[in-house]
């Protein structure tokens, strides 16, 4: 098998874990905003926005949980490698890096989307 440094993989699941935990926020704020929007909005049009954007932020939770778990798993994998090897881990380790680095940047873009969607659904019934 061939072993690198733990140096290689850096500092992103670090990153990650405050990224979900600002994404997280975020979607609380933006459900308090929906929140408000229901209570002011009673047309159908108004009404199929709100269950819309509902349905976006569980789906996104999930995505957040679903995330987080496979990087905490990851971390403790890499953890338990380097601790095997001296500090070094196998390379195997910097593919599924570069998987996990991936669904996190796909994540990012499909949050900046909804936040877009969600703002210009603001814009029309606040």
């Amino acid at each position: 098998m061939s072993y690198t440094t733990i140096t290689r993989i850096g500092t992103d699941h670090t990153i990650w874990q405050k990224g979900f935990g600002f994404y997280k926020d975020e979607l609380d704020i933006m459900e308090s905003r929906l929140t408000e929007i229901a209570k002011k909005n009673s047309t159908f049009e108004a009404r199929q926005g709100v269950e819309h954007f509902q349905n976006q932020f569980i789906v996104q939770r999930n995505n957040i949980d679903e995330l987080k778990h496979e990087v905490n798993i990851y971390v403790s994998k890499l953890g338990t490698d380097a601790q095997q090897h001296g500090g070094r881990m196998e390379s195997h380790m910097i593919d599924e890096h570069a998987t996990l680095h991936e669904k996190y940047e796909d994540f990012e873009r499909v949050m900046n989307i909804l936040r877009h969607e969600f703002n210009e659904y603001l814009s029309k019934w606040m």
